[in-house]
């Protein structure tokens, strides 16, 4: 193995050394501890350590990596205080998930470390969003992202290479390449000789390099670094490397072939790194001794002070109280009487349009956008003021965009990404329910997002466009979730769930965008979160919904004569417990309509926190009525027939007499 110090100092290929032989010595700490059942898990890294150290050593204190497993290296070079790492191995209050994640899972702000999830794709997209954020700002800075060669079979992996590539951002994708996913080697995750093939087909720079060789590694990043802050453009470096014991430590290396870890040991990069220190008279052997004595020691006071503290002190009010970022809304108020007479389609835009005045730096992204205006029309002329890097057209994958926008918020920067249809969102589904949901709850970063939904059947769409899938994620702590019904609270709640820097999803029906209108204010303003809004009073029975199902119940109703309570839930996550309760109580019989099919729906939730906090005070048992547990179909006759309206009439009358 050959190294080319080019004008790196004795000095700082000695500081090179010790940040190398940092995690080795960890590692071999960890694995004892492993044995003696003192931490549950351990991927191990050893043989990659070049990788993550001279990754790390090139970049910039205040640049953001974004690691994986194997990356324990980044972590030690970024000088995270090893007692709080080996806490957070053993669960404890002082680990960055305070017991809620297990090893690398896990980021830091202050070390500007995004923390990686099981599922090994979504760092590459969260990577895309820093980085856009850089080059929003023009502050030459860069960004780099691990991948293994298997997790780079995601799609994952090409959506964020190619979003990096079209936007030109500055971001350096790493992949450690050590030929195998978990007991799959790369003949059988992927066709091609090398990544850097790899790179040409997306228009992005690639070099290969030897992911052992610790010097080769660090040149290959501050040269990728340096040529990235002369022009935002996007570099992939493939570091050749070997994973010498297995994916994690209960899986083993039976799988490897007879002598192959024998013939990777000879590339060990802390040996071989060392016999070039030894060689070139910068290391002798009383100093390397010395070194590893101080590093063990550094590791014993660590692991010593993570020993010493207390096992955590289980608080259920904590837990719940950590899933979200503080916020307390304010509710803002129209600063005027003036009101102007908008569709629904309008309020929408209208909030969009005032909170991006309101918020110089919010981003909005999604497909057709921009200057197409979306395909609802609701981003017209946006880009005519607020231009195209904050209004932007993304190419067609929603994980990397939501990703994305997680990134933004990472720096600092609020966004709205739009769901051209609610359906498509499965596309982005991990990104949400997994990231953008847990991660405050797991390591105090808050996801400062607003995915707009246009959902909701009655349109003839069929079934990849009129779904509605609200319940997918009410049952997903760590998400709020509005759907308002009329254009004033569809303003209102845009502004507020814009403000909250939380994530949301914000449902509005399709049929509803042109349908409707009414006079709001034209001034900004905000409708509280949480709170439920009767729509129309009665005594005869309780009708709680949402969305479209306020205009069913307000037409069935009158149709039939029923003097009825109408409950707008308005807010879905979290939803109004109180007002639920005194309509139950008002009225002694209540009924739950939603759009959405009616098993596993919001109305089941509901009915059974009924059943069981009020039954006391039911005439009748609660009901339910939704759309049929089919998808929902194209034909409009057919379509008519899957809604519930029909099936609402005759299930009213059934309550009224009960």
């Amino acid at each position: 193995m050959k190294f080319d110090r080019k004008k790196l100092t004795n000095q700082q290929l000695l500081s090179f050394y010790k940040n190398l032989l940092l995690p080795r010595l960890i590692e071999e700490k960890m694995l004892i501890l492993l044995r003696q059942g003192k931490i549950s898990k351990w991927f191990s890294g050893m043989g990659q350590e070049a990788i993550s150290v001279g990754s790390a050593l090139a970049m910039e204190e205040d640049e953001y990596i974004l690691p994986m497993h194997r990356n324990l290296g980044i972590f030690t070079t970024r000088e995270i205080p090893l007692h709080r790492l080996f806490a957070q191995f053993q669960g404890k209050a002082s680990g960055f998930t305070q017991g809620r994640d297990r090893s690398f899972h896990f980021g830091s702000k202050a070390h500007h470390l995004v923390g990686m999830i099981s599922h090994l794709g979504p760092q590459l997209g969260i990577a895309d969003g820093i980085a856009l954020a850089h080059k929003l700002r023009k502050n030459k800075k860069s960004t780099l992202v691990f991948s293994g060669d298997g997790g780079a079979s995601e799609g994952d992996f090409h959506e964020a290479l190619n979003v990096a590539s079209v936007w030109q951002l500055p971001v350096i994708f790493v992949v450690e390449n050590n030929c195998w996913g978990l007991s799959t080697p790369s003949n059988q995750q992927f066709n091609f000789e090398s990544f850097t093939q790899k790179g040409p087909g997306y228009g992005i720079k690639t070099k290969q390099v030897d992911g052992n060789n610790l010097l080769e590694v660090y040149h290959a990043i501050s040269e990728a670094s340096k040529s990235i802050k002369r022009k935002n453009e996007p570099f992939l470096i493939e570091c050749m490397t070997f994973r010498m014991r297995g994916h994690e430590e209960a899986s083993g290396t039976k799988y490897y072939p007879d002598g192959l870890q024998d013939q990777w040991s000879k590339k060990d990069p802390v040996d071989n790194y060392e016999n070039f220190l030894l060689k070139e008279k910068v290391l002798t052997k009383k100093l390397k001794s010395e070194i590893e004595g101080e590093i063990k020691i550094a590791i014993e006071n660590g692991l010593k002070l993570a020993n010493e503290e207390s096992l955590i002190s289980v608080s259920t009010e904590k837990e719940f109280n950590d899933l979200f970022s503080p916020f307390e809304q304010k509710v803002i108020a129209p600063k005027s009487d003036k009101k102007v007479d908008k569709r629904f389609v309008d309020a929408i835009s209208d909030g969009l349009r005032q909170s991006m005045e309101k918020y110089p730096e919010m981003v909005l992204m999604g497909q057709d956008i921009g200057k197409y205006g979306g395909v609802f029309k609701i981003t017209e002329g946006f880009v005519e003021q607020f231009g195209e890097e904050r209004v932007r057209n993304t190419p067609l994958c929603e994980s990397a965009i939501l990703g994305s926008a997680l990134g933004l918020s990472i720096q600092g920067i609020k966004s709205m990404v739009e769901m051209q249809f609610a359906d498509f969102v499965t596309c982005g589904f991990n990104q949400i329910i997994n990231n953008l949901a847990k991660i405050h709850w797991r390591w105090g970063q808050n996801a400062d997002v607003v995915v707009r939904m246009p959902t909701g059947a009655g349109v003839a769409a069929g079934p990849f466009h009129s779904q509605s899938n609200e319940a997918w994620f009410f049952h997903t702590p760590g998400l709020k979730i509005v759907y308002p019904s009329n254009p004033y609270d569809a303003k209102g709640l845009l502004h507020a769930a814009i403000e909250d820097p939380n994530p949301y999803l914000f449902f509005e029906h399709k049929a509803l965008y042109r349908a409707l209108s009414e006079e709001i204010p034209e001034d900004y303003y905000t409708v509280e979160i949480g709170k439920a809004k009767l729509v129309k009073e009665g005594s005869d029975l309780s009708v709680i919904t949402y969305g479209m199902g306020v205009h069913w119940a307000k037409e069935i109703t009158t149709e039939l004569g029923i003097d009825a309570d109408i409950l707008d839930l308005r807010t879905l996550l979290p939803w109004d417990k109180e007002a639920v309760a005194e309509t139950v109580m008002k009225t002694n019989k209540v009924i739950v309509l939603h759009e959405d099919c009616l098993t596993g729906g919001i109305g089941a939730e509901l009915a059974a926190w009924i059943s069981e906090h009020h039954f006391q005070n039911l005439d009748a048992p609660v009901m339910r009525e939704a759309s049929l547990d089919t998808p929902v179909p194209f034909a409009p006759d057919l379509e008519q027939n899957f809604l519930p309206k029909e099936r609402f009439k005759t299930k009213l009358k059934t309550l009224l007499e009960y």
